[in-house]
């Protein structure tokens, strides 16, 4: 990644809960997010994946400081915003947007459509009554959505159409940064494909860097320049789309990515199987050192010791990972018969 990141954490960590029950018993802290550490270039598609309660939405909604992080830097071109108070970050709120995986329940049911985005439009800086009404028609026109849909209320749409609406309300204040949380995850699979394209096709046309968080790692690929792999709050392995697919480096990417559903019963049979053992441990008791050791087929008696740091192991690619032998054997097995899931 060349220039200067639009936004830049470091050592980002977010707890939540901990007190004392009623019968005087300490109630442990859950670690939604532990260290994680990423840039986001401008213009960049960054994609998060990983399992559900991974921390994925956590880490998006605390970059925008909707949870207030417990530790760690937040710094939006080249400001640190970590800290900075409630009024001053309101102004960062043109920059800063958010696609939620949930259109019908992100909108004012009690607004109609032109107040809905109209007052993302105002935060561009005060218009005339008829300017304010051509941007919004504008701005309805880019999600194939007409004049006519101004005076609905958001029941009165599909799920598709109201995502479409969250998009254009998002895109409306011109931001830099938009974090995309699940944006299709909510919709049938039918209208998937079509907000996906529209998405991908807005981003370009705008240029905005977006982190884009998804469990569905074909659509990760589709959009994002660079994807990040999350477990139990810490990132795995981070690299380019087209690394991360080729040579998955970490136990845990080449099991996700060996369970993705592809459509040619040929290409299933000849995938890798990766078996991982149990469940994904609790965020509220995680397991010393490495946090996927209980699952790991490769797991060694140092792995319940050692927490693995983040480390490049070629260009541009990092896992975190304690045995170098295993990143190796998969980057061959990958080479070999590579795991690709399913596009759009």
């Amino acid at each position: 990644m060349s220039g200067n990141p639009i936004l830049s954490v470091r050592n980002l960590t977010k707890y939540y809960g901990g007190s004392r029950s009623f019968f005087d018993k300490t109630i442990p802290p859950v670690r939604a997010v532990a260290g994680v550490n990423f840039d986001i270039a401008p213009g960049e598609v960054l994609g998060l994946v990983g399992e559900s309660g991974s921390g994925k939405s956590t880490v998006g909604r605390t970059v925008l400081r909707l949870h207030e992080p417990s530790s760690g830097r937040i710094v939006f071109d080249g400001a640190e915003i970590t800290r900075i108070s409630a009024s001053r970050m309101r102004a960062l709120r043109r920059e800063m947007q958010i696609i939620f995986q949930d259109p019908f329940g992100s909108l004012n049911p009690r607004s109609r459509v032109e107040q809905i985005i109209g007052e993302a439009v105002d935060l561009t800086g005060p218009r005339s009554r008829e300017e304010r009404r051509q941007r919004v028609v504008k701005m309805l026109e880019q999600v194939s959505l007409t004049q006519e849909h101004l005076r609905r209320f958001p029941h009165e749409f599909s799920g598709g159409q109201r995502q479409r609406l969250s998009i254009a309300r998002a895109l409306a204040a011109q931001p830099r940064f938009i974090v995309a949380d699940e944006p299709v995850a909510a919709l049938d699979v039918s209208i998937q494909a079509q907000i996906m394209n529209l998405i991908a096709h807005l981003q370009r046309e705008t240029n905005v860097a977006m982190l884009f968080i998804s469990h569905d790692l074909g659509l990760v690929k589709f959009i994002a320049d660079r994807v990040m792999v999350m477990y139990l709050g810490r990132i795995v392995e981070m690299a380019s789309v087209e690394s991360l697919y080729r040579r998955p480096r970490h136990p845990y990417t080449r099991a996700l990515l060996a369970s993705a559903p592809v459509v040619d019963p040929r290409t299933a049979r000849a995938r890798p199987r990766v078996l991982l053992q149990g469940e994904p441990p609790s965020p509220a008791d995680p397991p010393s050192g490495c946090a996927f050791r209980t699952r790991c087929p490769f797991v060694l008696e140092a792995c319940a010791s050692r927490v693995p740091t983040l480390r490049e192991v070629s260009s541009g690619h990092s896992h975190a990972c304690i045995r170098d032998d295993i990143a190796a054997a998969a980057a061959v097995a990958a080479t070999a018969s590579p795991v690709q899931p399913e596009g759009i």
